[in-house]
């Protein structure tokens, strides 16, 4: 029995850890996606920011810098400057001894030719100015002319290039060492640092305390008061730090400011030495070697020290590292370990919640948990006597006599999984085409030989309980199997079935519709809302309410059932009308705040004969005094509507009423050109069906884009539903959609969070 049970649990264990080994696989694979397409960047960036606080160090102080900014412009009045101020900075800084000077600002275009020709004479003078070169600059470097400063002066000048590449924070964390200009000239950091061209890009060390970085105001400089000490033989840059001006960059740590300073922790960067960028792909591959050597140990401890210390090294080693101009991205491996990690404790402590502790075989809670058990047979077997025998045993018998129980109910089945409750139960799943009756009756017939525990012979009393498999909990499943056991002995039989399909949900069926009224009136029905989205304005304009009851037994209700059997037994009016007063209140609510919002409800054909529903819905709209044309009403069962008569002329009433009139669900019913003509709605809705659809299917793209220009032809708004991937949405905007509404656009949801979610687009949109 024990060899037995020992290679049983050692398969589980190889089972366990091959589960691991494709977590971590799967999660390798997961980080590399994420990194590939930039979504780990920002929290890559987080780190990068906290590692550069904890050693913050100053600038070398051999650049200085002369901002021209806001003190600057109201000391001169004007932008852009009229170039004879160049000009003297040029003259003023050189009589200083400046070892070089070098612009952050463009000189490409010709100004007042009396200030132009003062410029170039300075520079001239000089003979050591460097000028800026704009170079492609942007998110993906987009291509574009680079033009330079005028010849006349370039022509005793050096130039270098201020092109960066920028992030979705408008932030800059790499710098080329040079750019592509008539061959290849040096960034201008590349130039303060005095470094020649080199190809590729480096990281920037924003540890740097800009605050160390010598400055002298450029008001200063041109009426001359300041220490030309500060300025012999040193570097010397001019550039705008201004938001009026522009030029203006997110410093990661410090915040906006302007473009100059990246160049000048550039060069601080490169004066320090030669960064080196290791990037995340050397330091995943060694954590996955570690994560493999991490679960391959079978002691717990082990594991957890090893990804616990993995993950403090990737926190705390590239501190020193990046202190070295050594950079390394560790948010993949980071994502890596702690899911496995996570993974690991989580198993771990639902083990220690889902193991039995006297025999070590998974309990019922475990069972309950099994999903694979939810299409199989389940049998319970129930020992009467289990707790009367464990009382009389000593301390380590009960394990004896769990063995050999477990050792009889594995017959012929050494690998079966057994679960092993309190109280003598034990159970196990079983296909439910199996036949298991021949098997059941061979394992009474074992249990008729008394157990031998510590030399006592012990009699068991055991029956079986068969639940053959339906579709309620498995907590409601086992049971039923227990209740099938003990009737079993109470029969006198040594197994029964219990098969729950014949009662299953009968009387809820029946007493579904009465309930439905109940819970209207009890508060169980409420009202989601899923907004609706403009695609020219990417704005919340309205949204559709939707029923939901939430029973409290039997929990969510799908609304497919229950507003369809209403539908089916002519009792969808009580409902309808519960829906338009919280829809109708709710966005009178939020049209009071001064938001334009419209809202849409569905309305059944079996309501369009109702002759008192036009009265009732202009008494609603008038007491939450909401405008009609606010309210859109969405016909369902479309097909109803294929010929005049009373429907046609009640939809004609609501529009006179100025209530908006929608065909949902179009595509699956009568959609031609006459039906249309002939319901006259406002707005045409396309089933959720075609639009899934539209980016595999080409039928369905077609069908979205004819169903549009169709639409648009007649005047018509368009609103597609089922929008749930932002793809989808593209393809939307392009086919000039008018209104989309899905998960890609937003859940269902209470007033509370629609409201709110408003709000905050406003405030974003505003800023």
């Amino acid at each position: 029995m024990g060899r037995k049970t020992g290679a049983v649990f050692k398969r589980r264990t190889d089972k366990a850890d091959n589960s691991l080994v494709r977590l971590v696989l799967w999660t390798g694979i997961v980080a590399i996606l994420l990194t590939w397409i930039g979504a780990i960047q920002p929290f890559e960036d987080v780190l990068r920011v906290a590692r550069n606080r904890s050693h913050v160090h100053p600038a070398s102080g051999n650049i200085v810098l002369v901002p021209i900014d806001d003190r600057v412009l109201r000391d001169t009045a004007r932008w852009p400057w009229p170039r004879r101020y160049h000009a003297q900075l040029i003259d003023r800084l050189s009589a200083a001894g400046a070892k070089s000077i070098f612009f952050d600002i463009t000189f490409e275009t010709r100004s007042n030719p009396v200030d132009d020709d003062l410029l170039a004479a300075a520079i001239a003078r000089s003979r050591r100015v460097t000028l800026a070169v704009r170079g492609q600059s942007g998110p993906d470097r987009i291509a574009q002319d680079t033009p330079g400063p005028l010849p006349m002066f370039s022509r005793n000048a050096r130039l270098a290039s201020i092109g960066v590449s920028y992030n979705f924070q408008n932030a800059v964390w790499r710098l080329p060492y040079a750019a592509d200009y008539n061959g290849a000239l040096p960034s201008l950091a590349s130039g303060l640092a005095g470094s020649g061209p080199r190809a590729g890009e480096f990281m920037l060390d924003y540890s740097i305390d800009l605050k160390s970085i010598p400055q002298i105001n450029a008001t200063n400089v041109l009426a001359g008061r300041f220490d030309p000490r500060a300025i012999a033989g040193k570097t010397v840059i001019v550039g705008t730090n201004s938001e009026l001006i522009g030029d203006q960059y997110y410093i990661p740590g410090v915040g906006k400011m302007g473009g100059v300073f990246i160049q000048i922790i550039g060069a601080e960067t490169l004066k320090a030495g030669r960064p080196v960028d290791l990037g995340w792909a050397a330091t995943l591959a060694l954590v996955f070697a570690l994560t493999f050597f991490a679960i391959r140990r079978r002691v717990s401890a082990y594991r957890n020290a090893l990804c616990l210390g993995g993950i403090v090294t990737l926190l705390v080693a590239p501190i020193w590292l990046e202190s070295n101009l050594i950079f390394v991205d560790v948010v993949p491996s980071l994502f890596l370990l702690t899911t496995v990690w996570g993974f690991l404790g989580w198993r771990g402590l639902r083990q220690r919640g889902l193991v039995n502790p006297v025999s070590n075989l998974p309990n019922l809670s475990a069972l309950r948990s099994n999903r694979d058990g939810r299409t199989q047979a389940l049998i319970a077997a129930r020992i009467f006597n289990y707790e009367e025998i464990a009382a009389a045993l000593p301390t380590d018998g009960e394990r004896q006599l769990v063995e050999q129980i477990v050792s009889r109910l594995r017959l012929a089945a050494s690998d079966r999984t057994l679960y092993h409750g309190d109280g003598g139960v034990f159970a196990w799943f079983e296909d439910s085409k199996a036949p298991f009756g021949n098997h059941l009756d061979a394992l009474h017939a074992m249990f008729r030989n008394p157990a031998r525990v510590d030399g006592l012979l012990v009699d068991l009393s055991i029956a079986f309980g068969v639940e053959v498999g339906s579709s309620r909990t498995l907590a409601n499943r086992l049971a039923s199997a227990l209740v099938a056991a003990e009737e079993a002995a109470h029969d006198g039989l040594k197994w029964k079935y219990h098969d729950p399909d014949s009662l299953q949900d009968a009387s809820w069926k029946l007493s579904m519709l009465s309930q439905l009224d109940d819970a209207i009136d009890g508060g169980q029905v409420w009202v989601a809302y899923q907004p609706k989205l403009e695609l020219s304005s990417r704005r919340i304009i309205g949204a559709e309410a939707l029923a939901r009851w939430t029973h409290p037994e039997k929990g969510p209700i799908a609304a497919t059932e229950f507003v369809a059997a209403a539908e089916q037994h002519n009792r969808i009016g009580k409902l309808t009308d519960f829906v338009l007063e919280k829809a109708v209140g709710g966005a009178a609510q939020i049209n009071k705040r001064g938001i334009d919002f419209g809202i849409a409800v569905n309305l059944s054909a079996r309501l369009l004969t109702d002759k008192g529903f036009t009265l009732r819905l202009s008494a609603l709209l008038a007491r939450h005094g909401l405008a009609p044309e606010k309210l859109t009403l969405e016909l369902t069962e479309t097909a109803a509507l294929g010929g005049s008569g009373e429907g046609i002329d009640m939809i004609s009433r609501l529009r006179d009423l100025g209530v908006r009139i929608s065909i949902d669900d179009y595509g699956t019913g009568l959609s031609t050109l006459d039906y249309l003509k002939k319901i006259p709605a406002n707005e045409i809705k396309i089933d959720q069906s075609f639009v899934k659809g539209m980016a595999d299917n080409r039928s369905d793209r077609v069908m979205v884009q004819s169903t549009i220009g169709l639409a648009h032809s007649l005047d018509r708004k368009v609103v597609a539903e089922g929008v749930e991937h932002s793809d989808i949405l593209d393809l939307l905007i392009g086919m000039k959609c008018d209104i989309a509404q899905g998960f890609a656009v937003g859940r269902p949801m209470s007033l509370e969070s629609l409201t709110k979610r408003i709000a905050s687009d406003r405030k974003r949109s505003a800023a």
